[in-house]
């Protein structure tokens, strides 16, 4: 058996620090409940992207089916709603990591955007949702003249 030096949680560097805490967390959620685990909520992830002509937004909704997902627009908001079922029977379940049950994510608009002409699209568990800019407000050359 090795003797080790005392050191407090102010002492160590920050990197300790959160090995340390990344430890504890982990433990802690492994010891979640089945019942805990089942009945947390879930919010799908989501990536938005700008170019030129529109802002995309990707959301991560692995396992559903375009059915189960909704999506709401107003002047101002976007609204993206679903529920991720849980199909298979749990009796002989050990540990799971997955999560399901509704989630609803929104988005303010900017007034840049064409809402009447927003598209959605569904490919192997991403949903893309395009949000085209107005005409008025895409970025435009300015022509230089020489004079």
């Amino acid at each position: 058996m090795a003797i080790v030096r005392w050191r407090d949680y102010d002492s160590m560097d920050e990197t300790m620090k959160d090995d340390m805490m990344n430890m504890f967390n982990w433990f802690s959620n492994f010891a979640t409940t089945r019942k805990e685990e089942t009945s947390r909520s879930w919010m799908p992830r989501i990536d938005t992207v700008e170019n030129k002509d529109n802002y995309i937004i990707y959301v991560e909704v692995p396992g559903m089916s375009k059915e189960d997902i909704k999506i709401n627009v107003t002047e101002n908001s976007l609204t993206i709603s679903g529920e991720k079922k849980k199909e298979e029977d749990d009796e002989n379940l050990h540990y799971s990591e997955r999560s399901f049950g509704k989630f609803e994510r929104s988005f303010t608009l900017s007034s840049q955007i064409d809402v009447n002409n927003i598209k959605a699209d569904y490919k192997n568990g991403i949903l893309s949702i395009v949000l085209p800019k107005k005409e008025e407000t895409k970025p435009r050359e300015i022509a230089i003249k020489v004079g």
